[in-house]
């Protein structure tokens, strides 16, 4: 597997939960990323407490600057989800070596299977070792329909 590209100088890749800068992350995912437009914040910090979260951060700040969360079993299966960079550090190679850090992460693990979806990065991941599904017809997906109520969606 490629060997992940360290973070530029300067940055710092973390796996502790309480570094999450909550309020920034829901910022930018409910207003700048297009999977998460308009997510509820009750619904961000549900996913969040199910899930391994990620964060690259400045060192000499503390600001955070990346985020990224996995929902794993962490045994076999892993997704992941939400990953997004501040665009002040976009094009600094901040992403790829955030993505990297946390496959690095997740290896002893021992996981079968990390998946992903996006729109418009295939080529970030493709630097990783990630690829297209080799057999899709056997993968299927089922949309629920947007809850009714705004407090269970």
């Amino acid at each position: 597997m490629n060997d992940a590209p360290l973070l530029p100088d300067g940055y710092e890749f973390s796996a502790d939960t309480d570094r999450v800068d909550v309020d920034r992350v829901h910022r930018w995912l409910s207003t700048d990323a297009y999977w998460a437009i308009d997510r509820p914040r009750e619904k961000h910090e549900r996913a969040m407490a199910s899930s391994v979260n990620f964060g690259v951060y400045a060192t000499a700040s503390g600001e955070q600057v990346a985020y990224a969360r996995v929902v794993t079993d962490r045994a076999l299966f892993a997704w992941l989800a939400d990953v997004y960079v501040d665009p002040s550090v976009r094009g600094k190679g901040v992403g790829t070596a955030f993505v990297g850090c946390i496959r690095d992460h997740l290896r002893p693990y021992g996981l079968r299977r990390f998946l992903l979806a996006t729109e418009d990065a295939h080529g970030v991941y493709e630097k990783l070792g990630f690829r297209p599904l080799e057999q899709p017809d056997q993968w299927m997906v089922h949309r629920y329909e947007q809850a009714a109520d705004p407090s269970t969606a």
